[in-house]
């Protein structure tokens, strides 16, 4: 707390200007960091992206030409603007002279151009793809090289290193096959069948990835913003403040709040923790929480985002491709996942505020809820029409068209009501061209990366890694479970099978990897890869799909608020004036109850609701298992149930948050007969001294 302290005083905090917050969103978020062009590129690479997006409403609406030809179109596009976007080496400003033609290297005019033409080249060849797959002519071999080599620096400015290094080693595998250790061992495969199989097939960079990300996610990513536009988020904010802000430790309730109101339109834990966090960090730090720990509050909060529906960022719609369900299966199997999330994270906001002693806000410091919705109510009206034609059955491509057109309708609206007809027009006509543009620019890097990712899955399905690293990781887990289920024989009763205890450690194995891989890719690449990977290990030991999807997409939100790369934490220590890493702890400390919930509905599946043997019993038990598990492990931590704890104390509820969320009554009611004592313990005071008075 003294490191926070000695900041500018907590009477100094103040709101960040957007110039501020922007500077921090691109210090932490490589995707943002674009470049200033010159005219005339500015006009032209606004008119591209403006394009792109018409495009995109356009077929959301009136149908998607051919895969091939829609993936090749939407990625030829990309290419050609991230290199107009990005620079070489992060820097803003253009260059000069004839090796600079207005302003843009050389070197990036060929890379875009290169891009653009190798992209649309398969496109271009379509009708000849049957006759030419397997046996590629030089041309083919040669455009395939160059669309890989320029997507590596693609990826490379738009994301950094680590993606690109990962499919690096992957073709590198595919390559020297031969010469791999162990039962890594096979054939390899020469430079021509390696482009044929990720270029000419639907198996690599023209495969499902790519194709999510310009049949679906572009489309959200496009509402997201539009919604945006229309005051959406601010209103969420404003509710969220009306109804938490006067609880104690209230404007860090609000950051939960407001945080999951907005998750349902946003995906980036980074833009998230920014825009609701130019509100909540300070206020938080003006009713006394330390810096890092409002920091870190906000961006636990923020990255569930990724996992709330009705958007969930780009994982939802890659389910509905690689498990073969509808979009409704997927959002319901979100629903708890997404509740633990937030509930994790306010538990442990109010056990903090009880130990600080924070007040709430008073009500001069709080908006109105009727006013805020009477005044807004009009922006719900495109998520209203979002969720409505998702239930109702219609692709979700033509649900993001009718909520499009809403944001489109209302911006007009609020428009003509705040300047008239005609300078209602041209705002409506300024805010278009505005939100079109952006939405294609927050596209250029996931789509970028989901083509790259292309490359690593098509390794996978050349060389069958997939299954050898699954045989690894499992005879290892067994190993380990054999281990110590003989090390627990004398115990008069058996704590877990060998099975049981292989799956636990396999968990476990695939947790960290999630972890590790997510922090320093994107979680959409992140669940790609391990989706590839690991959903093989657990199908092996009886884990369902879907559990299994569940569990590798809720390790990689994690990775956004786990050290040493805490991106969304770094980005909350920037806008709280706070020690970056220390941020970066908390916020995985705020996150450590909710790590326990994929644990639970692996073992558990009930706890997902659309999974196979549901049972509402099952659901029962596990849920008020997960949700007590979560409360009594956040009190452990902070050292505060009702009372301060001592030191013992704390590690009776550690020992007790396992065996409430184990999915077993018996574990479940030990753990619970645990918890009442020091429960006792600090409550009969207070009630003796209620009676007394």
């Amino acid at each position: 707390m003294t490191e926070d302290r000695s900041k500018p005083g907590v009477d100094d905090i103040r709101e960040l200007t957007a110039d501020e917050l922007q500077a921090i969103e691109e210090e932490f978020d490589p995707e943002l960091r674009f470049r200033v062009l010159v005219w005339p590129l500015t006009l032209i690479s606004a008119a591209i992206l403006f394009l792109l997006s018409c495009y995109h409403f356009y077929t959301a609406g009136f149908g998607i030409p051919q895969a091939t030809v829609h993936r090749g179109f939407h990625l030829g596009v990309t290419l050609l603007v991230v290199f107009l976007s990005f620079s070489a080496f992060g820097r803003k400003e253009m260059g000069h002279g004839w090796r600079s033609p207005f302003g843009l290297p050389l070197l990036d005019w060929v890379l875009a151009i290169a891009g653009i033409v190798s992209a649309l080249y398969v496109p271009w060849i379509y009708s000849e793809l049957a006759f030419r797959v397997g046996n590629p002519l030089p041309i083919d071999v040669a455009m395939g090289t160059i669309l890989i080599v320029v997507l590596l620096e693609a990826v490379r400015r738009s994301m950094g290193w680590p993606l690109p290094v990962i499919a690096i080693l992957f073709i590198a595998y595919a390559y020297f096959g031969k010469s791999m250790p162990g039962i890594l061992v096979h054939p390899g495969a020469s430079w021509s069948n390696i482009v044929n199989h990720l270029y000419l097939t639907s198996q690599g960079i023209y495969g499902t990835a790519l194709g999510v990300i310009a049949t679906y996610v572009f489309h959200f990513v496009l509402f997201g913003v539009m919604a945006t536009r229309i005051g959406l988020g601010q209103l969420f904010i404003d509710i969220a403040s009306a109804l938490a802000g006067r609880y104690a430790g209230g404007p860090a309730k609000v950051s939960v709040l407001s945080s999951a109101l907005l998750g349902s339109i946003s995906g980036s834990s980074i833009a998230n923790t920014v825009t609701t966090g130019a509100l909540t960090i300070p206020a938080m730090i003006r009713i006394g929480y330390p810096r890092h720990f409002a920091a870190a509050v906000e961006a636990a909060a923020s990255t569930g985002g990724q996992i709330t529906p009705p958007v969930m960022g780009a994982v939802a719609f890659l389910m509905i491709e690689y498990l073969g369900v509808p979009l409704t299966t997927i959002l319901t199997a979100a629903l708890v996942p997404a509740f633990m999330h937030f509930f994790g994270v306010l538990v442990q906001v109010h056990l903090e505020a009880r130990r600080l002693g924070l007040r709430g806000l008073s009500a001069a410091e709080l908006p109105n809820a009727w006013k805020v919705l009477k005044a807004g109510w009009l922006s719900v009206v495109p998520l209203v029409i979002l969720v409505a034609v998702l239930l109702s059955g219609r692709t979700p491509f033509a649900a993001a068209f009718w909520s499009i057109s809403a944001c489109i309708v209302v911006l007009s609206i609020q428009q003509i009501r705040a300047g008239g007809l005609m300078d209602g027009l041209k705002g409506t006509a300024h805010g278009i061209w505005e939100g079109f543009i952006l939405g294609a620019k927050q596209s250029l890097s996931v789509t970028a990366a989901a083509a790259l990712v292309g490359v690593v899955i098509g390794v996978v399905t050349l060389t069958g890694v997939g299954f050898k690293i699954a045989y690894m990781v499992t005879s290892i887990a067994q190993g380990w479970a054999t281990s110590l289920h003989e090390t627990l024989a004398f115990l008069p009763f058996e704590v877990m099978t060998v099975p049981s205890l292989t799956l636990l450690f396999t968990l476990i194995l695939t947790a960290v990897v999630c972890i590790l891989m997510g922090c320093g890719i994107p979680t959409t690449a992140n669940y790609i890869i391990m989706v590839a990977v690991a959903a093989p290990i657990l199908g092996m030991l009886g884990v369902q799909q879907m559990v299994a999807h569940y569990f590798v997409f809720y390790y990689g939100v994690l990775a956004d608020v786990t050290p040493p790369v805490a991106m969304a934490a770094y980005a909350g220590a920037g806008i709280a004036g706070a020690n970056a890493f220390k941020a970066g702890n908390t916020a995985f400390r705020l996150s450590m109850g909710k790590a326990l919930v994929p644990f639970v509905f692996a073992f558990q599946p009930a706890l997902l609701i659309v999974t196979d043997g549901f049972t509402w019993q099952a659901f029962a038990l596990a849920f008020s298992g997960a949700t007590l598990g979560i409360w009594i492990l956040a009190s452990a931590v902070s050292s505060w149930l009702f009372a301060p704890l001592y030191w013992f104390e704390r590690l009776v509820l550690v020992f007790a948050a396992l065996l409430l969320v184990a999915p077993n009554l018996t574990a479940s009611v030990i753990g619970l007969l645990l918890v009442v004592p020091i429960a006792l313990r600090q409550l009969l005071p207070k009630w003796r001294g209620g009676a007394a008075a």
